[in-house]
């Protein structure tokens, strides 16, 4: 009988042991909040500049979106054009953010005049 003790507590010992380093905590979101929230990021830009109105100032569209991950300017005529790139879209997965995977917002002195492609090859 006491054989038997020993060894059911032995085998429970063990399973303890070896187990106890197979708890895994997660928030809820844990390891997926991390992952997407480069996804996460790019839906909320296209969200908000799916709001956005041309003729709005650099201001207030710098205050709805957020800092810019790229941005540009030159002097053209005696005005400045300025562009804003916000991440949109993936397109390499290489953990880098490229103009390419951007949508570019275009200023015209501080007025939004236009974004996208189109826009950005028609003023330049």
């Amino acid at each position: 009988m006491k054989m038997k003790t020993s060894a059911a507590a032995l085998t429970i010992l063990s399973a303890s042991l070896l187990l106890s380093g197979c708890i895994i905590s997660v928030d809820g979101e844990g390891i997926e909040r991390q992952y997407s929230s480069w996804q996460k990021q790019e839906k909320e830009n296209r969200q908000q500049i799916a709001k956005l109105e041309p003729g709005m100032t650099l201001d207030k569209v710098v205050a709805r979106m957020g800092e810019p991950d790229f941005s540009e300017a030159v002097e053209r005529d005696g005005k400045t054009l300025r562009v804003l790139y916000y991440r949109t879209h993936r397109q390499h997965e290489d953990g880098m953010t490229t103009k390419e995977e951007c949508t570019p917002l275009i200023f015209s002195g501080e007025v939004l005049s236009g974004w996208g492609d189109a826009a950005y090859r028609s003023t330049f």
